[in-house]
């Protein structure tokens, strides 16, 4: 029971502390498998890496923060960072916003991506249909690529990606 309970853990170590959140909602879940889909769809037939799913912890200092981004990717010269979690920097996040997560993802963790200078955080707001890409610059995330409801979302870091905005939220 210990294996199991470990194994499907929702409890991430923020600044220091331990915050347990929700399970989340099937709007949500639908909406991450659709990105999830077409992300390893590409993912796979370029052979860029590998991408995962929550819940993956992903270390970015022990005991101080360990995050289960929704979706992340790694790339191939980036795969020494997979080990029994990912100990250390992916290469893009993607975060789902829900009402009940809004300032902890667009401020809290966003904050956390950027110090550890994550290349890419997606940030999904389905009660707005939209899609915004960031990237780092010069320390501090930047928008790179904006859509709604009727375009794509194109990623810097997973080169010749883009994200159809009508096809997560149909």
């Amino acid at each position: 029971m210990e294996t199991l309970e470990r194994d499907f853990d929702l409890t991430e170590i923020i600044n220091g502390e331990k915050v347990m959140g929700p399970s989340p909602f099937r709007k949500h879940q639908r909406i991450a498998v659709k990105i999830f889909r077409q992300l390893d769809r590409f993912v796979e037939q370029n052979q860029l890496g590998f991408a995962y799913f929550s819940p993956l912890d992903i270390i970015f200092e022990e005991g101080e923060n360990r995050l289960q981004p929704d979706i992340f990717f790694v790339r191939n010269d980036n795969a020494d960072i997979e080990q029994d979690w990912i100990r250390g920097v992916p290469d893009m996040v993607c975060e789902i916003i829900s009402q009940s997560t809004y300032e902890m993802d667009t401020a809290v963790k966003r904050a956390i991506y950027e110090r550890y200078r994550v290349p890419e955080y997606w940030i999904i707001k389905p009660e707005s249909m939209t899609v915004e890409i960031l990237t780092i610059e010069a320390d501090k995330y930047k928008l790179h690529s904006f859509a709604t409801l009727d375009g794509a979302a194109t990623s810097k870091v997973i080169e010749g990606f883009q994200l159809n905005v009508s096809d997560i939220f149909a």
